[in-house]
């Protein structure tokens, strides 16, 4: 019984290291790439709504972002997002995954991983983004910044930093008539322009 026992369990240690290579080589980000809590991540998706930003500005390099966070010792990336559901129903709401499958082929072919100098406030934006995705927020398809009670994806890190005590300023609001968006929206390039976050990582679907 000991025998069959251990069997098992190595069983179930060879599956769980073979899922984790699985995902860490199907994700364009390399798995020595030292993240912080707080860091401000980029990436160009391939969906529909992707497209979509990516024509409302086209000399925009990214489609999505998502702040970095502390889960029990471990760092994931918490981000509004729709059409990525874990589950049958689940809704499009405000996620929290490893940063290999953020970066993962399916949802990314380029990717930056930026960071804010002051490391407390950047802690505490953080932590505003966990509180966020514990209360099960829904993602904002109206795009609406005045409403907190749903969220998209740029509206989250702003709304973390703001709450940390620390607003980000300059940001740029893109106006465009597109199918999939409304007439005024923030983008992940308003962020990224801003000057707020310094650039670590920088990669691509080509170079991993």
């Amino acid at each position: 019984m000991k025998k069959l026992l251990s069997a098992i369990l190595l069983m179930v240690i060879a599956g769980c290291s073979c899922d984790n290579r699985e995902e860490i080589g199907r994700s364009i980000i390399a798995s020595d790439s030292v993240l912080c809590v707080g860091d401000v991540v980029f990436r160009t998706g391939s969906g529909l709504t992707s497209h979509a930003v990516l024509m409302a500005d086209p000399k925009g390099e990214y489609s999505h972002v998502g702040i970095v966070v502390d889960s029990c010792g471990e760092l994931m990336i918490v981000h509004a997002v729709p059409g990525e559901p874990d589950y049958s129903g689940d809704p499009d709401r405000v996620k929290m995954d490893t940063p290999q499958r953020f970066f993962s082929r399916e949802f990314a072919s380029a990717g930056e991983v930026c960071r804010f100098q002051d490391s407390a406030v950047a802690h505490k934006a953080a932590r505003i983004a966990v509180e966020v995705y514990h209360r099960r927020v829904l993602f904002d398809d109206a795009y609406n910044l005045d409403d907190t009670t749903k969220m998209y994806c740029t509206e989250l890190v702003l709304y973390a930093f703001s709450r940390a005590g620390h607003p980000i300023e300059n940001v740029g609001v893109h106006e465009y008539n597109l199918p999939l968006m409304p007439e005024e929206a923030v983008l992940p390039i308003d962020i990224y322009n801003t000057g707020e976050f310094l650039s670590i990582y920088k990669f691509n679907s080509k170079n991993n």
